[in-house]
Formats: C-alpha cells, sequence, structure tokens
C-alpha cells in the first residue's frame, strides 16, 4: 500500500483545512486514479462500434494534452 506523507494547514482556530503532500505521492495518486478510471471506462463500455486504426490515433491526438 501506498504510505503517504502528509501535512496538514490549519486555521488559527486548529481546523484542518488542506492537506499537503510531495509532488512524488501526488504523481502516484494522480496515475493510480487514471488507471482506475481508464478499467472502468473499459469494462463499462456497452458501445459494440470499433474504431479503425487510424480513427483511434486520430481520436486520441484530439484528446492529448
Amino acid at each position: 500500500m501506498l504510505e503517504i506523507v502528509k501535512k496538514y494547514v490549519i486555521d488559527e482556530n486548529n481546523n484542518r483545512l488542506a492537506v499537503e503532500i510531495d509532488i512524488e505521492t501526488f504523481g502516484k495518486i494522480e496515475e493510480i486514479l487514471e488507471d482506475y478510471g481508464l478499467y472502468h471506462l473499459m469494462i463499462d463500455d456497452n458501445d459494440t462500434e470499433s474504431l479503425s486504426l487510424e480513427q483511434a490515433k486520430e481520436y486520441y491526438r484530439s484528446v492529448s494534452v
């Protein structure tokens, strides 16, 4: 399991407002969430229509950052 070292940002009343984590941990969490989302998109896809390789490449280029 991923150990998350965190620091809390608190207000003057000692209420927790936010959490600070290092960038490496954030990257790992982000990757896990993306993989989880992609997995669910793949298993939940009820559309039987498939894209050709060129259509898939074009679609990927259109959604890539």
